[in-house]
Formats: C-alpha cells, structure tokens, sequence
C-alpha cells in the first residue's frame, strides 16, 4: 500500500484486498483520483492517502461501477465525480444490490469488519457522465477519458494521459500474479467486443497501463492478452456451431479452467 510513480505526477496504489490498483494524477491546479475502493473507510484511507501526495482540490473518476472501484467516495466529496453514463445507470440500479451482496460475502468469511464498512457505506452515484470522450484540464495537463467499446463491461472508462503516455485501464485489463489470467469475466462482460477495445489501446501508444487489480502491464502483455481474447471467442464460436463441447474447448484453451468457462458465458 505505497504509491509507485509511474510518471512525473502520475501515481498507481496497489492494495492487498481484492489485489486492487488504484491511480492518481496530478497537475498545478487539480488532481484525479481513478477508483476510490470498496467501502467508506477503504475510500477514507485512501483519501489520506492521496494528502500525503498532494494538498490539491480532487475529482473522482470511476473506471467502471463495481463495489471495489466505485464504493469509497463519501471521504472526497464534494467533488466532481466522472464516470461512462452506463456506470451512473449501473449504480442506480443494482449498486445497493451489489452492496448487500458483498456484504453477505464479507460475513460469510467471517470479515465481520468489512460487512460493518459496506453497511456504513452510501453510494455516490456520478454527477459527470460520460457518453464517449471528455476532457479533464488539471492544470498543465489534459486527462482524457474515453470509451474505448464493451470489454469487462459495458461501460468501462479509460482514463488517459497522454503527455506521460500512460492509460488507467479499470478491470478491462488485470494482471494476476498466481496465474495467467488477464480477465474477470462476469456476466455484463462482452468477450466477441473485448478484443477491439484492446486494439482500440494498443492505437493509443502507451508506455503503460494500470491494470485494475495487480502491477501495471506493458504493450506486449496487452497484444498476447488480445491474441488470447481472440482465442476464446474462436472457442466458443465452435461450440456454438457444434463443432466442440464445453470440455472440449476448456482443454484446447490458453487460460485456466474457471476462466475460459466464465468467459464463454458471456455474450
């Protein structure tokens, strides 16, 4: 739970819970915090946090609406708090579902601590939708938020800077260290559109990404990745058309057993 500097002003915080990746990015005037964590004492820390980094006023961005990246927010407001438009109708229809889900999760664990936080927590839903670019001047640096197309959701957010070529990437891109994994697929991802949108941050040219959960990646991890997407979606083509079962296209795939079933799942 330090900041690595990935750039002149441009950070990552990696958490152990839930292996998390966070970002900051600071200009003369202003500073984006992207993700805020899961519950309202995550997000108090990592407000904290951010303080020991710099005294600016913060904006939020969310990478896209699932617990661990959008829950924390009460600790930064008021803010602005930027998101993709699918994320605002994610959090204003199911996010309180997603809360009470996570903390039977937490109890089940017997992390009572945790199910207490998620009880304590409202959801912030955002006040600066996204359709398809936006422009965040920070003082002497642009941030530019884009979506890029329908990948782990529906509405995943990039946050973009392109003076320090460096891209926050949300969950459309994990690096998991125990395995080969790049992806949690669930079921609003979208395998047959994820690898457009990686081609779609290969064509930005960064020197990196920050994954949403584990280290920052390379280009290089994003072209095998995309290669491996392809791989899946060839898969499950040949399922559907009869030609492979299940099992069968389990044992020809790259990735892990649960993950290659999880994203043939998907649509």
């Amino acid at each position: 739970m330090t900041w690595l500097e990935l750039a002149d002003g441009v950070y990552a915080r990696r958490y152990e819970e839930l292996d998390l990746t966070v970002g900051l990015v600071v200009g003369s005037d202003r500073c984006l915090v992207v993700d805020v964590r899961g519950d309202v004492d995550q997000g108090a820390e990592l407000a904290a946090a951010v303080r020991e980094i710099t005294p600016l006023p913060w904006s939020v961005v969310y990478t896209h609406a699932h617990f661990d990246h959008a829950f924390g927010t009460t600790a930064f407001l008021p803010c602005d708090v930027w998101a993709h438009e699918g994320c605002l109708a994610e959090l204003t229809t199911y996010g309180d579902g997603a809360r009470q889900k996570w903390m039977q999760h937490y109890l089940g664990e017997n992390r009572p601590e945790m199910a207490e936080a998620l009880k304590r927590t409202v959801i912030t839903p955002p006040d600066k939708p996204v359709t398809d670019t936006a422009e965040i001047d920070l003082g002497g640096r642009t941030v530019v938020l884009r979506f890029l197309g329908r990948a782990h959701t529906d509405h995943d957010l990039f946050v973009h800077v392109p003076d320090a070529g460096i891209i926050f990437a949300g969950d459309a891109v994990e690096n998991a260290e125990a395995g080969f994994s790049a992806f949690s697929f669930n079921d609003g991802s979208w395998l047959a559109e994820w690898p457009a949108v990686m081609d779609a941050i290969l064509a930005l040219e960064p020197k990196t990404i920050v994954a949403g959960h584990g280290d920052p990646v390379d280009t290089a991890f994003i072209e095998k990745h995309r290669d491996g997407l392809r791989e899946l979606v060839a898969l499950k083509a040949l399922i559907a058309a009869g030609d492979l079962t299940t099992d069968e296209a389990v044992a020809r795939s790259s990735y892990p057993g649960d993950v290659t079933k999880a994203a043939l799942e998907t649509p």
